[in-house]
């Protein structure tokens, strides 16, 4: 599977199908692998990649900090992943692109359109993230790890992330740089050595600045509401995708439709269909 070097990050993507380009920001948090896609909770079942490949050029990859993709140790933004995404596009050649986001990857793919709306011809944003339970829960993994961390060190850190193979959403323990830590023996390293005042104003100052309200847009609502971009918003219902987190980017997003469908209603049959349906109508 290829990689290519984003601002100083590798990050390991794939490209599959053929037809107009559909650049997918993968669910599942800080844990955000592109197999995702294709093995976690309803995305799994829906088999959304698979369908869409029939008719689009599909480009999934591992965000910065998850997978085999890389990181750097710094205060992380949404515009950091929107940076990713965007660097991945002009490593292709691609000058616009469909955006499709699911869970978290939602966030990205907003704060990319909002960064560059003409490189984007259009949002799916699937099940976005978002609900007060669901920050709550953010803030909690953050003060777990930053407690670890407090009575363990960075060292044990990187130990412990070697050791469980476990991401940052399964084991709050071992922090949002695991996924590195397992991989580049050289950021181990200088992760091991970092300051302890200093990562702890970094990580929680991520933790504040990613989680700041119950929803999690990605951008500004101010931004949101100057958006031209067509955006289709489909709804979860569990306590990391509050239907509300849903209906905020409806309201906010001036070009969006909003399928109320229940999650039991969007099965293998229909999703795909109504993705397909919505990219066919905004050429």
């Amino acid at each position: 599977m290829p990689f290519t070097d984003i601002d100083g990050i590798p990050t390991r993507y794939e490209v599959t199908g053929s037809g107009p380009p559909l650049l997918m920001f993968s669910p599942g948090g800080f844990d955000a692998a592109l197999e995702n896609w294709r093995t976690q909770g309803i995305y799994r079942r829906l088999r959304l990649l698979d369908h869409l490949a029939e008719a689009y050029t599909c480009v999934t990859f591992d965000k910065r900090e998850a997978g085999r993709s890389g990181g750097r140790l710094e205060r992380v933004t949404w515009a950091d992943y929107a940076a990713q995404g965007l660097g991945l596009l002009d490593h292709l050649g691609i000058r616009r692109a469909h955006l499709l986001g699911g869970c978290v990857g939602c966030s990205t793919a907003v704060a990319l359109a909002v960064r560059r709306p003409e490189r984007v011809r259009s949002l799916v944003l699937y099940a976005p993230a978002g609900g007060v339970k669901y920050r709550r829960k953010q803030h909690d993994r953050f003060a777990r790890h930053l407690a670890y961390v407090a009575e363990h060190g960075l060292g044990s850190v990187v130990e412990l992330a070697r050791s469980t193979g476990a991401g940052f959403s399964a084991d709050p323990r071992v922090g949002p740089w695991a996924a590195v830590l397992r991989t580049d023996p050289a950021f181990a390293e200088s992760y091991a050595k970092a300051g302890a005042d200093r990562y702890r104003i970094l990580a929680g100052g991520m933790a504040r600045h990613l989680f700041d309200r119950d929803t999690v847009p990605g951008a500004e609502p101010d931004d949101l509401l100057a958006l031209d971009v067509p955006a289709l918003v489909v709804p979860g219902e569990d306590e990391s995708h509050a239907p509300s987190a849903a209906r905020y980017l409806q309201e906010c997003l001036p070009r969006s439709a909003y399928w109320d469908a229940a999650v039991a209603d969007q099965t293998e049959s229909t999703a795909p269909a109504r993705v397909r349906k919505f990219l066919e109508e905004n050429p």
